[in-house]
């Protein structure tokens, strides 16, 4: 009977020990962590997955080592019913508690669009077609969206497509976003800069909404340095005070590219400049018919409120490279200004012949 009762011991003293053992294999198991080579792609964890699927899956893309203890560790603590569907990125190394954690906190895979200040909508339609997610068959599909003008008509009721509305910024959706509610995520994201930044304001001479968006779109795209845009902004109004056509070359460019025309080079050809287009602000007085690209806050700022000045000329400072310019108040000045650029730009080109015929020898 002792020996029985011995032996029974000793089976339970191991049994003990092995169960001992084995709690304290999966406590390191999952306390350890793990080294792998996925931590720049997305894991996908489908709703309604079961603690078993969730853990096979894991272990199958080398985030997990071993499948039974995190699957046994959640069916426990009932882990596995609080587990979020979604896209997830585990860093390198993690624990498998770690990566529970972060299961039960839910995280979804955002893509990214970034607006640039400036852009017209074909750049922004173009951004868009290069998004996989969108499943968009190209631009055109996209610019198409954009005509659908419901959001703005009430502070634009001639707006016939969505130029200028389309609001700069850098934009996170969900993979599975439909692209009409993208284009109105960022159509409503520019009624918000525009609420709070110009709706109440005082608006020079009267203008309406378009016309201070479309002064901006002008200002965007002649201005690099924000301290400017105010200046350029009176510019413009001064201009239009006096009657002297605008002459700013991003809308003749406007007028190219819908045409069709636009050679996309960088250059202003003579067919650019002598383009009939109510667009072209060279050969007509007046604000063009609409935006012309989409501005920026500081440029939405600057077409409400322009500093007060008698300039009417502007043209690039050649000894700094920021984009600064000079501003003049009469013709004279302004064409010593233009000779002073045109004497820097024939130097440069010299220079730089000069150094491709070094380099090639």
């Amino acid at each position: 009977m002792k020996r029985i009762l011995r032996i029974l011991l000793a089976l339970f003293i191991t049994v003990l020990l092995g169960l001992a053992g084995g709690a304290y294999w999966i406590y390191r198991d999952l306390h350890k962590a793990v080294t792998h080579n996925k931590a720049s792609r997305f894991v996908e964890i489908p709703r309604g997955s079961a603690p078993a699927v969730v853990a096979k899956r894991l272990a199958a893309e080398g985030v997990i080592s071993h499948q039974w203890p995190f699957e046994l560790y959640m069916k426990l603590t009932g882990a596995g019913s609080r587990i979020k569907a979604g896209d997830y990125k585990f860093p390198s190394p993690i624990t498998p508690l770690a990566v529970l954690q972060k299961l039960e906190q839910g995280e979804q895979r955002m893509i990214r669009l970034t607006v640039i200040e400036g852009w017209t909508r074909w750049d922004i339609a173009n951004a868009m077609a290069r998004i996989p997610e969108l499943d968009l068959k190209d631009s055109s599909v996209a610019l198409s969206l954009m005509d659908d003008t419901a959001l703005v008509k009430q502070i634009d009721p001639e707006a016939s497509n969505l130029e200028g509305y389309i609001y700069p910024d850098t934009y996170e959706f969900p993979p599975n976003t439909a692209p009409k509610a993208v284009v109105d995520m960022m159509v409503r994201r520019f009624l918000t800069i525009w609420t709070t930044q110009c709706a109440d304001k005082a608006r020079p001479t009267n203008t309406t909404p378009r016309q201070i968006v479309t002064i901006a779109s002008l200002i965007e795209t002649e201005a690099k340095l924000s301290n400017e845009r105010p200046i350029i902004a009176s510019v413009i109004y001064n201009r239009l005070q006096k009657k002297i056509p605008l002459g700013v070359d991003s809308s003749i460019i406007y007028a190219s590219k819908l045409a069709g025309k636009w050679k996309n080079d960088g250059k202003v050809y003579r067919s650019d400049i002598e383009r009939v287009s109510p667009y072209n602000t060279r050969i007509h007085q007046g604000l063009p018919p609409g935006p012309i690209a989409s501005p920026s806050e500081s440029s939405l700022k600057a077409a409400v409120s322009p500093a007060q000045t008698n300039y009417v000329y502007y043209v690039r400072e050649p000894l700094r490279n920021d984009g600064a310019h000079n501003f003049y108040e009469n013709g004279s000045d302004f064409e010593k200004g233009v000779q002073a650029l045109r004497k820097w730009e024939q130097q440069r080109d010299a220079d730089n012949a000069a150094h491709r015929n070094h380099s090639s020898r």
